[in-house]
């Protein structure tokens, strides 16, 4: 028996028929939103706004008045511009084409000198990262210090920082990293972040709170400040230091900086000599020496100018040749850096034999490479040793030109860089974000920690009694790379009951033809005969809704037979909520997670059920459903079995879906007069809640749903009252109520009970109130056993 689900499909082919047919709606067109923008489907989000950008100073209808098409054209321009640098949308528009959209998408588009001075401020800046949420996220955690600039394009003080924040941001390069987040953009990011000014400016180091900047926002006062935050050391050596420091730092692998000061020729400033070991940190040791004091030390080292060297580790101080010491002549800060990591040892090189056995135990981070990778020696790679040493994560390469047959075996054909969680050769995952130390660093402490694995045909699911999560994803595909931090987050929270792997489709496209992939990214749960493809965002949390409403379906999938059935033949006192959709609709596809967290919380109330109008389309036109989703309620005690209810409300959010629903069971709640009150809830030997509220009270019809649930819920323990406080004010006065909806809950605790011994109960979530009465009752009862213990 499927352990996910009893109303799955029987054979893997119907499913994937389904599949094909879902896949028949693709939308061809001429005006194809890649075309109009003039971009690849690989493009960046910044790729994007910069091709939609240099588009819109050109062809805005401000621009072209003469031109009576000017509007149109500009609003399918600006729609594709909307579509594409949207996630979501641009996964929908690439599997269903302009039919599985919101039609609404796209209507409104700015002047053209807000896209002129306002849009994408920084975007042209290579040494300033405009980041997104994902790229935000991997920033703040990578362990290097960042200093970022939250703004919005409308806000003048933000146009008067951004010359300053440039210069800085030159300045600061390789030192610390300079982002920029576009608060129009990306408003739940800063409002996540608690911004609400603009400019508001921050440093972002690991270990500590995120610091705000209130300062002048000058260039110098801005190095002033972000200087704080870089870790820097420089040794003052001296005859009595100088042997004993160069010879440990020699002895754990690290060579020294030193800049030698006499009375001629120029040495490196102490601003240089700051900027160098926050640079160097953890790969170098920065230092330096006065030989106006240290004449004699200076002698014996043979400098008798001002001069800056470089002494890797091992290096023989006495040797008059100084082979192997590296002098500087430079004395600019970037230009040293250069020189020195160039000098450097490259990544630990791994053969076949090493790789097997060091992989086994150890995590690790690989460079695959074809031959000499002038990547690889490019300093900033040489840094992933320190920033993941604290990881146990180690770094190498191994050359896939010398060694064909085993990256081969592991389906790598060009250059990439891979993450070994330590549990063998097969047991990893390559990295395809940007080519940049702090996305590698992120990557790396994600991997090793998730169960996350790249898969091949050796190792592609097949009929495994555990179930799969498989991501069909293409590495150029920008929605894909976002997904993957989500999947890795999903997969330590079920691991052991749901593996996890992604397949790239470039690579293995037979696989993909296999199973009808058509767009990126599409994740597929293989369980087993059954396939279940997840449609909703890309998120960890509503991934792991999707898994565990497959493990504990919450919705039937209605086919024609069922329907009938189940629906139109039900029980006089069953109820049912019934979605028609279609996996083409933008709405349906958004409404999906909600109609299924709803069903979860009405389970064993109210029956959930959906039909695919796509694939049930005689059965849709024969219930008359003309548009997409349309959301049924068919009643309970009905004679007529085709009656039904349609819920017209603007929001689809489960809340007011359950609500809704809730609205048409029977009443459990019992409506309070003075005489039942005090028969019944005073002088009674019941525990009861109540709910005090008023008639004209929004809030509190709002919230009579949510009680009569708690009602259900408590069925058999607790008895649920309602007291209408309009027309019964001396009970409410009585009872201490001062504001509507208020929920008390009054124990039975052997005696007569007493407004004073009422207790109010501070939620209008119906699970937590039973929550909260349940254990209030637990605690309670646990005392009067532990009265009565006493007295015996």
């Amino acid at each position: 028996m499927d352990p996910f689900t009893a109303r799955a499909g029987n054979l893997r082919s119907a499913v994937l028929c389904f599949i094909i047919l879902s896949l028949a709606v693709l939308v061809c067109t001429d005006e194809d939103y890649y075309n109009l923008l003039g971009i690849s489907r690989a493009s960046s989000s910044r790729e994007i706004r910069q091709a939609f950008k240099k588009l819109a100073l050109k062809l805005h209808p401000d621009k072209n008045q003469n031109d009576p098409s000017a509007h149109d054209k500009f609003l399918k321009l600006n729609r594709a511009y909307e579509v594409l640098k949207d996630e979501d949308l641009r996964k929908k528009y690439d599997k269903y084409g302009e039919k599985g959209l919101d039609e609404n998408q796209g209507g409104h588009y700015e002047s053209w000198s807000f896209y002129r001075y306002d849009f994408g401020i920084y975007d042209d800046d290579p040494e300033i990262f405009t980041l997104d949420k994902v790229e935000f996220d991997g920033a703040v955690n990578s362990g290097e210090v960042w200093f970022v600039n939250f703004y919005s394009p409308g806000c003048s003080h933000c146009h008067d920082l951004a010359p300053a924040w440039r210069e800085f941001a030159k300045e600061m390069d390789g030192l610390i990293r300079i982002g920029a987040v576009n608060c129009r953009d990306e408003r739940m990011l800063c409002r996540s972040r608690g911004i609400n000014s603009y400019p508001s400016l921050y440093i972002f180091k690991t270990g500590m709170n995120p610091v705000k900047y209130f300062g002048d926002r000058s260039y110098q006062n801005l190095v002033n400040f972000a200087m704080k935050y870089v870790s820097s050391t420089v040794t003052e050596l001296w005859a009595g230091n100088f042997k004993s420091s160069l010879e440990k730092s020699f002895a754990s692998g690290v060579g020294w900086l030193i800049t030698f000061c006499a009375d001629t020729g120029d040495c490196l400033s102490t601003q240089t000599r700051l900027k160098l070991s926050a640079m160097l940190e953890g790969l170098v040791s920065v230092g330096w020496m006065d030989c106006t004091t240290q004449a004699d030390l200076c002698d014996n080292l043979e400098v008798h100018t001002s001069t800056t060297a470089y002494f890797p580790p091992g290096a023989n101080l006495a040797d008059k040749d100084k082979s192997g010491v590296l002098f500087l002549n430079s004395l600019d800060a970037k230009e040293v850096y250069k020189e020195v990591m160039e000098h450097l040892p490259d990544l630990e090189q791994l053969s076949p034999d090493s790789l097997k056995d060091r992989l086994t135990y150890h995590r690790w981070l690989i460079f695959f490479t074809y031959g000499y990778d002038q990547q690889l020696h490019l300093a900033e790679f040489k840094k992933l040793s320190v920033l993941l040493r604290g990881d146990h994560i180690q770094v190498g390469r191994f050359d896939c030109q010398s060694h064909p047959s085993t990256c081969s075996s592991l389906y790598i054909h060009k250059p990439c860089v891979a993450a070994f969680k330590g549990k063998g050769l097969n047991d990893f995952e390559i990295h395809h974000g940007k080519p940049s130390v702090y996305e590698m660093v992120t990557f790396a402490r994600d991997s090793v920690t998730s169960h996350v694995i790249t898969l091949g045909p050796k190792n592609f699911p097949g009929n495994e009694r555990e179930p799969w999560l498989v991501d069909f994803f293409a590495p150029w595909c920008p929605p894909c790379k976002a997904l993957l931090p989500e999947l890795r987050k999903a997969s330590k929270r079920v691991f052991g009951h749901v593996r996890f792997g992604t397949l790239d489709c470039t690579i293995h496209e037979g696989l993909c033809n296999m199973h009808n992939i058509r767009a990126y990214p599409t994740t597929v749960v293989f369980n087993q005969s059954n396939i279940h493809e997840y449609e909703g965002h890309h998120s960890a949390e509503q991934i792991l809704e999707f898994i565990e409403d497959l493990r504990n379906p919450s919705v039937v999938a209605l086919t024609p037979t069922t329907f009938k059935e189940l629906v139109k033949e039900r029980s006089r006192d069953e109820i049912w909520m019934v979605d028609f959709y279609a996996p083409w609709c933008g709405p349906c596809q958004a409404l999906m997670p909600e109609w299924k967290r709803m069903a979860r919380h009405l389970s064993g109330l109210i029956n959930v059920g959906s039909v695919d109008c796509q694939k049930y389309s005689s059965l849709c036109s024969q219930q008359y459903v003309q548009a997409y989703p349309e959301i049924r309620l068919y009643p309970a005690n009905r004679d007529n079995p085709h009656y039904y209810r349609t819920y017209d409300g603007w929001q689809r959010d489960s809340y007011s879906l359950k609500n809704w629903g809730l609205s048409y069971l029977p009443k459990i709640a019992i409506e309070l007069t003075p005489e039942s009150f005090n028969e019944e809830v005073l002088k009674g030997k019941d525990h009861w809640v109540l709910d005090f509220y008023a008639p004209w009270c929004g809030p509190c019809r709002t919230f009579a749903p949510e009680f009569e649930f708690v009602a259900r819920l408590l069925k058999g323990k607790v008895k649920a009252g309602k007291v209408d406080c309009q027309a019964y004010g001396n009970i409410c006065q009585s009872a201490g109520i001062r504001a509507y909806p208020s929920v008390k809950l009054y124990p039975y605790l052997g005696s007569k009970k007493k407004h004073t011994e009422s207790e109010h109960l501070d939620s209008r979530d119906a699970k937590e109130l039973v929550k909260m009465v349940t254990g209030r009752l637990g605690f309670l009862e646990k005392q009067r056993k532990a009265s009565r213990k006493d007295e015996l």
